[in-house]
């Protein structure tokens, strides 16, 4: 039997093995790609190690640094702000959702369900942005529509009802108040969902380039993604219409791979921060509330 269990635990292990493999090979070649020389990857095609290493995409796309670091700084601000008020707001809202004696809850709950099916459309929502809340070309656009995830709320409440309510009738009778429950009970022991969602949150707002598209038109308010996005929208018009006797030579897939870099390299270090949280908290919405 014990030599059983060693094979299982060895195909699991060797199982495992072969999809981080999977998962880091295309990571890999990114890289790789990013640092290749284009006519390099057009003849080899993409290398674990380049052929011929190349530093003209990121040249290229950081021929202009300023604009670069103002678009990191306006993510990183809209990341930060964005991922706080969003799990504070959130983190509330599912509370009230997971106390059964809160007279209410069954309101809210409607309108988190309803908004998960319908909701107003795009120019309903730019209509109330741009003309009611009069956000347009600031960064409170590109942080007020994702305060709210009904699917993130819905998460949070299923691991809060998990809770034991004798926990927080204890604190009740001690004198404590739904907001110190809250604060000093329920946060501190659903870490690893509050964990869980902020990644998601984070990652949500670092990649997002939509709003912008939608409602900036400063290009000093950019975030990152947008203005990578612009870039590659800029390269794809100029090769499509080259102008007349125009012999600038201009990057192609190594480029892409180099926007990809620098688009998604920062961010994995946030997931080395809360891997531990994140592994705890898979389990969220895997037991019913």
């Amino acid at each position: 039997m014990s030599r059983k269990i060693e094979w299982g635990r060895g195909f699991v292990h060797l199982t495992l093995l072969l999809l981080a493999v999977v998962c880091i090979v295309p990571l890999l070649l990114v890289v790789s790609a990013s640092f290749s020389d284009e006519t390099a990857i057009a003849e080899y095609g993409y290398t674990i190690i380049p052929k011929s290493i190349s530093m003209y995409a990121y040249r290229y796309i950081l021929s202009n640094p300023s604009q670069i670091f103002s678009a990191y700084e306006v993510t990183i601000i809209v990341t930060i702000v964005g991922t706080a008020l969003s799990l504070l707001i959130s983190s509330c809202l599912a509370y009230a959702l997971s106390r059964r004696d809160f007279a209410y809850r069954r309101g809210f709950a409607f309108f988190i369900y309803f908004t998960m099916l319908f909701n107003g459309g795009l120019v309903p929502s730019y209509m109330l942005v741009t003309q009611t809340l009069h956000l347009k070309n600031s960064l409170g656009s590109l942080i007020l529509p994702y305060l709210i995830v009904p699917w993130f709320v819905l998460l949070l409440r299923t691991y809060f009802s998990e809770i034991p309510e004798p926990l927080l009738e204890s604190a009740k009778l001690e004198g404590a108040g739904e907001l110190r429950i809250l604060w000093n009970i329920v946060l501190p022991l659903s870490l690893p969902a509050i964990a869980t969602v902020g990644l998601f949150i984070i990652l949500m707002y670092w990649n997002d380039w939509y709003l912008a598209l939608l409602y900036l038109d400063d290009s000093h308010k950019f975030p990152l993604q947008y203005l990578l996005y612009t870039i590659m929208q800029n390269l794809s018009a100029i090769k499509a219409n080259p102008m007349p006797g125009m012999a600038i030579h201009l990057p192609g897939e190594n480029t892409r791979m180099a926007i990809a870099v620098l688009a998604t390299g920062p961010i994995l270090f946030v997931f080395l921060f809360v891997q531990r949280y994140f592994v705890a908290g898979l389990k969220v919405g895997a037991v019913k509330g």
